[in-house]
């Protein structure tokens, strides 16, 4: 004669179908096509690199010619293809994030989706198992054929009981994987944030070549004669604000006291470009002899092609900025930062200032884009560290008759920027 398999048999038998099946979400996309979609990306990203190494190869042959109002052009030209690269490079980059993204939430949705399945069962063989449990004993005794019978149901139900202790410890695993994929998913987002402001970076960056192209050639009309004779009014102005400044600086009093001031250390400060090449460094050099009537370069000079992005060396509050209202005049247009530790940065011929007098900024944040407003004779960066306590303004005249407003402190406030980066 054959058994009937109990009602807890047959029971676990159905629970174990729904715990097996588990039907997951349907995507628009397979795993293998985001995927593919991802690789294509990494791709591309690769190739914009090798193209901008290309890029700064050229700038660097360009610099290294005598310098004329072509070469001038075909460095911004080439800057501006550089900048389009690296545009490129964010938002190929940003690609492989929100695919990344989607990866993550489709993740999420497969394991709510496991995660509900599993609770539906569990809740169910909880309620049988309850309903078998409250039965009266004798009323157990008398359904059953034997008592074997019996006991084979309450085997049964132990080791279902137990069967749902480890469905439940995978559960809680799988609650615990789910929000280790929400924090990633989170920092993703995040990432794409910074990229998102990286890229309105470089976009700015690449609207400052462009104007800078266009006032040039308008400033020229396209004559290597004009060209250089702007170059020479430079230079030649250039000189007179030097000595202007030496002098205006030597008349101010002030003693520096070391303990008001950071000892020298590298990082106290960061340096404000991502790649970093210096072309004059600070105090008593020869070029300094040659260029400067005091003899004395009061801070570091960095090539920089026009329309890099320039960072704060630390935070700080932003004391003074100068849009750049005198053409070809002192430091053109300029940020000044002063610190916390009791250093102030300048931040000099700029093609275009990012921030506002008043403005909090942090370590790294995108100031302005470098430039050659101003007495440059080509585009830079030029960095100046002050001991804080000793800055002044001073309004100087420039050779057009108009004024502006100038950052100056006594020669021995003058810090070397190197002492620090």
């Amino acid at each position: 004669m054959k058994t009937r398999p109990s009602h807890h048999a047959r029971f676990a038998a159905l629970l174990l179908a729904v715990l097996v099946f588990i039907p997951l979400t349907a995507s628009s996309q397979t795993p293998e096509e985001i995927q593919r979609k991802i690789d294509e990306n990494n791709a591309q990203i690769e190739a914009l690199n090798k193209e901008i190494a290309a890029y700064e190869k050229q700038l660097g042959d360009i610099s290294a010619k005598k310098k004329t109002l072509q070469s001038t052009v075909d460095q911004l030209n080439v800057s501006i293809k550089k900048t389009t690269a690296s545009i490129n490079v964010t938002k190929s980059q940003i690609n492989s994030t929100q695919l990344q993204i989607q990866q993550l939430s489709e993740g999420i949705a497969q394991k709510e989706v496991s995660i509900g399945s599993v609770q539906a069962g569990i809740a169910e063989s909880i309620r049988r198992l309850n309903d078998f449990e409250n039965q009266p004993l004798a009323a157990l005794i008398l359904s059953k054929d034997s008592f074997s019978s019996m006991w084979e149901d309450i085997d049964q139900s132990q080791a279902l009981q137990a069967a749902l202790g480890d469905q439940a410890d995978e559960l809680s695993a799988q609650k615990q994987t789910l929000s280790d994929t929400k924090t990633n998913a989170e920092e993703k987002r995040a990432q794409l944030l910074k990229q998102q402001q990286t890229l309105q970076s470089q976009q700015g960056s690449l609207n400052a070549q462009k104007k800078s192209q266009s006032d040039l050639l308008t400033q020229t009309k396209q004559q290597e004669s004009s060209y250089q004779a702007i170059l020479a009014q430079k230079q030649a102005e250039m000189t007179a604000f030097q000595r202007a400044l030496f002098d205006l600086a030597s008349q101010l009093e002030y003693t520096l006291d070391p303990s008001r001031i950071p000892s020298a250390g590298k990082g106290v400060l960061r340096w404000p470009l991502a790649n970093v090449y210096i072309t004059q460094q600070f105090g008593k050099t020869a070029s300094a002899k040659r260029l400067y009537t005091s003899g004395t370069h009061d801070g570091v000079d960095f090539r920089a092609s026009i329309g890099t992005p320039v960072k704060a060396t630390l935070s700080g509050t932003v004391v003074e900025i100068n849009e750049g209202a005198v053409r070809n005049c002192q430091y053109g247009k300029w940020v000044l930062i002063r610190h916390g530790n009791g250093l102030t940065t300048l931040y000099a011929h700029l093609s275009d200032i990012a921030v506002a007098k008043g403005a909090s900024v942090a370590t790294g944040q995108v100031i302005g884009y470098s430039g050659d407003t101003g007495y440059a004779t080509g585009p830079h960066l030029h960095l100046t560290v002050y001991a804080s306590e000793a800055v002044n303004f001073k309004t100087y005249t420039c050779k057009s008759g108009k004024s502006t407003l100038i950052p100056i402190a006594n020669p021995s406030a003058y810090l070397n920027p190197l002492d620090y980066l």
